[in-house]
């Protein structure tokens, strides 16, 4: 068995062109860093850059994604409901959603190397609309399966606010391989391993238009902000775009990180088989 395996993991994607992005790029990605999982967060591909569906999972999945993580937005396409219900791990909606919700908050990878790869997928509380469980209650709770089945253990921390995301790491440090935070849609200029060996990102970015608000067309958002009147977001599809991430390279014996590095690419083209 591999004494080391290396995991990807990209950010929210941003309908059409973060679907694009990803389809181009994650295949090179894979064979230039030698990865051997890939996680992304699929909470806003679809169309509208709110929710996922079936058909989207499917794409991800031929273009190289493992397992997809979600957010606030997993509800948004309704598709994605009897999916979930069915049984598929392959899409996480987070762990502190109330237990009648469809869906898991983790799952259990076996990568084509035999080295398993639990997943946790976790909301913060701060700033978010939803009323959820403690995450951090929740993090103790998944950890007592995640460490029966392997050492190395990855977190999606879907959260708003820097100071809850970096608690989160610091509270795992040691605990888990990786912490990394997403839903701002900013990447931070924060990526490292923590003392007893997590490796952590505050957000990881997205994948979509890279001189957009967060994804979306800024004319669209700005009268929200002049004039504190609504107004219907739209998805900007305008080149140039990026795509952000990191990748992580982990001991199997122990599951503490020895690497991270950031993934960015500046991109003018958009193809979306």
């Amino acid at each position: 068995m591999k004494t080391h395996v290396r995991i990807m993991m990209l950010g929210d994607l941003m309908g059409e062109p973060g679907l694009a992005m990803f389809a181009k790029h994650c295949p090179q990605l894979i064979l230039q860093h030698s990865i051997d999982m890939v996680i992304v967060n699929g909470e806003n591909s679809s169309s509208n850059g709110r929710g996922i569906s079936p058909k989207i999972v499917e794409f991800l999945k031929k273009h190289g994604a493992h397992v997809i993580t979600t957010g606030n937005h997993i509800w948004h396409n309704k598709d994605i409901i009897p999916y979930l219900e069915e049984g598929h791990e392959d899409v996480l909606r987070p762990a502190n959603f109330p237990a009648g919700c469809p869906g898991k908050g983790i799952t259990v990878f076996k990568t084509a190397s035999g080295v398993q790869v639990a997943v946790i997928n976790v909301q913060g509380r701060v700033f978010m609309k939803e009323q959820l469980d403690c995450p951090f209650k929740s993090m103790d709770t998944m950890l007592s399966f995640a460490k029966y089945k392997t050492p190395i253990i990855v977190v999606d921390f879907h959260a708003e606010v820097t100071s809850e995301k970096l608690g989160m790491g610091l509270y795992l440090d040691g605990k888990v391989s990786c912490v990394v935070g997403t839903h701002t849609h900013v990447p931070t200029a924060d990526a490292r391993i923590f003392p007893f060996g997590t490796a952590y990102i505050t957000d990881l970015g997205m994948s979509g238009a890279y001189n957009s608000m967060i994804g979306m067309k800024a004319e669209t958002v700005l009268p929200n902000f002049l004039t504190q009147m609504p107004s219907r977001f739209a998805v900007d599809k305008r080149a140039p775009f990026i795509l952000s991430g990191i990748w992580i390279e982990v001991e199997v014996a122990t599951g503490k990180a020895v690497k991270i590095e950031q993934i960015k690419i500046i991109d003018d083209i958009m193809n979306l088989e």
